[in-house]
């Protein structure tokens, strides 16, 4: 018996009003797997992160953690249950400094009466977890507003795995980031996966998704479109698929 992927979505739809924003959407990510969820501008991808990560219930099918149906009630308890998400403005807060961002909450404290936080603790916490992702802090207390995108997008991914991420979600990690700060994102997700973690990589950028990806997704108009493995897809047909078959050829013929 094989076994049960880290998280999954079964057949899940929402609406908003009037508009179904997923149709019957079903995703698995097994462990130790880049999983590339892939699709243009409206296509649903943002939906279903806030599914995954607890934002809001389906109002139909199943998500499930470890192959147990989990009903989340809100980010906490997805986080909780060993479900990260980094969005795209990376979840910091620009004035407060790197160290309370990397907390924020979960200091580690001391004494049992008042329980302290340990300041200390958690400034040698911060810095080895950012060592760990080829960032030497000058100083911990500098707030996070003065890292590169590509740092606190780093700093987003050590917290995660910090605090026990079994299944880590990315949304749109490269998007801001010039040439060598996309590269070294990608490398982190290698890195993530490589460690046994279960990674949902939400992009639109087909040849970052086919650099690093294990099993891709193809959402259209809240619709699951196309899954194909590594193996089995090449980068132009990924960007085929997103475009809706034929699309691209029509797109690329010369003008006459």
């Amino acid at each position: 018996m094989s076994e049960a992927p880290a998280i999954e979505v079964r057949r899940v739809s929402k609406s908003f009003g009037h508009v179904a924003a997923l149709r019957d959407a079903s995703l698995r990510a097994p462990k130790a797997t880049v999983t590339c969820l892939l699709g243009d501008n409206g296509a649903g991808k943002s939906t279903l992160i806030k599914l995954l990560s607890g934002v809001f219930p389906p109002d139909e099918g199943a998500v499930l953690v470890g192959g147990r149906e989990v009903s989340f009630r809100s980010p906490r308890h997805a986080l909780d249950s060993g479900v990260s998400t980094v969005f795209q403005d990376l979840a910091t807060i620009p004035l407060m400094s790197i160290v309370r961002n990397f907390f924020l909450g979960r200091e580690p404290t001391r004494g049992a009466g008042l329980r302290l936080v340990d300041w200390g603790r958690a400034e040698t916490i911060t810095r080895d977890a950012l060592a760990e992702m080829g960032i030497s802090l000058r100083d911990a207390s500098q707030p996070v507003g003065t890292l590169s995108g590509g740092e606190r997008q780093s700093l987003a991914i050590a917290r995660a795995l910090h605090f026990g991420a079994s299944v880590l979600i990315l949304d749109e990690p490269t998007s801001a980031l010039g040439v060598r700060e996309a590269a070294n994102a990608l490398r982190h997700v290698q890195r993530v996966r490589d460690q046994g973690l279960a990674v949902i990589l939400i992009t639109h950028n087909v040849a970052h998704a086919h650099a690093v990806g294990d099993n891709f997704v193809v959402l259209d108009r809240g619709a699951v479109v196309a899954e194909r493995e590594r193996e089995e897809v090449t980068s132009q047909e990924l960007q085929e698929l997103m475009a809706g078959g034929g699309a691209m050829e029509e797109l690329l013929k010369p003008v006459p």
